[in-house]
């Protein structure tokens, strides 16, 4: 039965959660569609956390789509050893990567007085459970081997079960305790989506790589700018 809530249940719960408060909140409130930058406090600290960080976990997050939408492709690859080994051993790096840019933002975060100042409980939350969240990744690639493997003959058709409307949670019952806490914990972090500053990631201005460019002038004549 527990499984059946946690697997079965609470991912549909989170999502249509994620779903129906973001369009509200964007309908009602698109100011707080960012991320809210406190770059201006302590730029310095936050590209060294951001940048291993974002590099780290953008490119996993490609990895996993990769494993859920084309498995095939996964399993064929994987059939060199020498492959396998390099994808594992990539996938581990940047694991660590993010790892220790997020170490890097959650003690700038916490550790800064001014950027402590403007952090709400809702922030640290994040925080929180986005180190959960890498953590378990990591120690899921150094304790269970090969999951490049066999995360297209688990992970993969359990999500496409909970997207065909048939959740086999089953799948995750046989699993180790870090891969069943990385799923949870995935699911806990899209029902507070729309609750918390990670809106962002669906307001990147991605328009910027196909607009106009624009000329901007830096050194204006000081009688002109007066005008």
């Amino acid at each position: 039965m527990i499984d059946l809530l946690l697997y079965g249940v609470f991912p549909y719960v989170a999502i249509v959660l994620a779903v129906v408060v973001s369009i509200w909140r964007f309908s009602t409130n698109q100011f707080s569609y960012s991320s809210l930058s406190s770059q201006f406090l302590e730029g310095r600290k936050l590209f060294w956390g951001s940048v291993p960080w974002h590099i780290g976990i953008g490119l996993l997050l490609i990895g996993h789509l990769i494993g859920v939408f084309l498995p095939a492709s996964v399993r064929a690859f994987n059939g060199a050893p020498i492959r396998l080994y390099i994808l594992e051993g990539t996938a581990l790096a940047l694991g660590l990567m993010a790892l220790v840019g997020l170490i890097v933002l959650a003690a700038r975060r916490m550790g800064d007085s001014r950027v402590r100042s403007v952090t709400t409980t809702m922030d640290a939350l994040v925080l929180v459970l986005l180190l959960v969240q890498v953590l378990t990744g990591v120690g899921t690639a150094l304790f269970y081997r090969w999951g490049s493997f066999w995360f297209v003959n688990t992970a993969t058709p359990y999500l496409w079960s909970l997207a065909t409307l048939s959740p086999k949670w089953d799948y995750m019952v046989s699993m180790p305790i870090t891969v069943k806490l990385h799923a949870l914990n995935f699911f806990v972090l899209v029902a507070i989506f729309p609750f918390s500053r990670l809106v962002h990631i669906v307001s990147a201005p991605l328009s910027y790589l196909w607009r106009p460019y624009q000329l901007v002038r830096w050194n204006l004549p000081m009688s002109r700018s007066l005008d």
